[in-house]
């Protein structure tokens, strides 16, 4: 049996960005993590490409146009949707991750999904260390794992 090892080598690669501005603070932690982790892996900063939108819904738009460019190996999407009281919640949470889905099934890059639904800030704010820079390592991950199919 051949087996394909984990790979997070980001030397060479080229990553796109999308963060979601609604919940800043918590996008910014997403943010510096994932950073972080892409930068550890070898991702070089000018093969990082960051776009802002104002909220989960509107990123799997600009996740398209990004992988349809040819300009990016993998894209990640960052933000937090934190439930309130109304069912809008539900709606931001199950549409964007289904339009993320989507465009990846679509095009063939990959994405990683670091977009956080949780019940409240407590909750975002435990997660968005570890899932900013799990979303970086899924990211490369990805990218290289279909190289060796």
């Amino acid at each position: 049996m051949k087996e394909i090892e984990q790979n997070l080598a980001g030397n060479g690669m080229r990553i796109g960005i999308v963060l979601s501005r609604f919940n800043s603070d918590i996008g910014d932690g997403l943010l510096g993590a994932c950073l972080a982790a892409l930068r550890k892996h070898g991702v070089a900063d000018e093969a990082i490409t960051l776009a802002t939108v104002p909220g989960a819904l509107e990123s799997p738009l600009v996740l398209r146009k990004m992988a349809l460019s040819g300009k990016f190996d993998a894209l990640i999407a960052l933000g937090a949707v934190i439930r309130g009281d109304t069912y809008h919640f539900e709606i931001v949470a199950n549409e964007s991750a289904r339009g993320i889905s989507e465009v990846q099934l679509q095009t063939g890059v990959p994405i990683a999904n670091a977009i956080l639904t949780t019940d409240n800030d407590d909750q975002a704010l435990v997660r968005m260390s570890v899932k900013g820079a799990e979303a970086a390592d899924v990211a490369i991950e990805m990218v290289n794992l279909l190289k060796s199919i």
